[in-house]
């Protein structure tokens, strides 16, 4: 179960209960902060991969044996780890965990579909899964290897307010032509209310995703051309304390 999952101490994966967070200082480059226990409780792609992360001990060269055998190899973890905010142990976590469920070493949109009708089974995740499968899926070849998975994860969990910023822009960007419209973001919006379902606290309003949309695409569309681009997204949403806290509540649906 999750609950004895979250037990396990295998590496920092699950963070350390009495360890003070680290500095939030965008300066620290040196210091890689770990997953928190919060953070963990709130991604369901982490909770999906934990429970199947078998509570072995973390030596490496398990983790380095378990590399060689599988269909699909992910480059060495030292690159992943560069490429990423994760540690090597917590690395090796995720890709245990990703190879049980995943052992093609592939993801694909109904594994997506499936993971969050177990997190949301008040109501229909399955257009919210497939909008965010797509973002996951860069080449957009209907398939996430690891390496995208975890590089993608890092950046919900652990990136910059920018970088998440610019992950959420290609998420709302449905097309991916470097534009979001409304309908767009109105797809998105309603995708996110149809998986939450009716059994909100506070109860959701049919017409809330139409007004929510309304007053975001007003405010970031500056040119009034009918059209956000990247450059309008990034400034509206770093400037409105709204919008961000929007922004943040949207992180508990990853």
């Amino acid at each position: 179960t999750h609950r004895e999952v979250m037990k396990v101490s295998d590496g920092s994966l699950l963070g350390d209960p009495g360890r003070t967070p680290l500095s939030k200082k965008e300066g620290v480059k040196w210091q890689r902060p770990r997953l928190t226990r919060q953070a963990l409780m709130r991604c369901c792609l982490v909770k999906w991969i934990l429970s199947s992360a078998a509570p072995q001990g973390s030596d490496s060269s398990d983790s380095e044996l378990e590399l060689s055998t599988v269909r699909h190899q992910p480059e060495g973890l030292d690159q992943l780890q560069a490429q990423t905010k994760f540690t090597k142990k917590e690395l090796q976590s995720l890709y245990r965990g990703f190879k049980n469920e995943c052992p093609t070493g592939l993801v694909d949109e109904d594994t997506f579909k499936l993971i969050y009708s177990q997190f949301f089974p008040q109501g229909d995740a399955t257009t919210y899964a497939h909008f965010l499968f797509n973002a996951f899926d860069a080449d957009g070849n209907g398939a996430i290897r690891f390496e995208d998975f975890v590089v993608g994860l890092s950046i919900l969990l652990r990136g910059t307010v920018h970088e998440k910023l610019k992950w959420a822009f290609n998420l709302y960007d449905i097309n991916k032509d470097g534009y979001i419209t409304k309908e767009e973001m109105l797809a998105i919006m309603k995708s996110i209310y149809d998986m939450m379902g009716r059994h909100t606290y506070p109860v959701l309003r049919e017409d809330a995703p139409v007004e929510h949309v309304e007053r975001f695409f007003q405010k970031m569309d500056r040119n009034q051309d009918g059209v956000v681009t990247i450059d309008e997204f990034l400034e509206t949403c770093q400037k409105d304390e709204n919008i961000m806290s929007s922004m943040q509540l949207f992180e508990n649906v990853i």
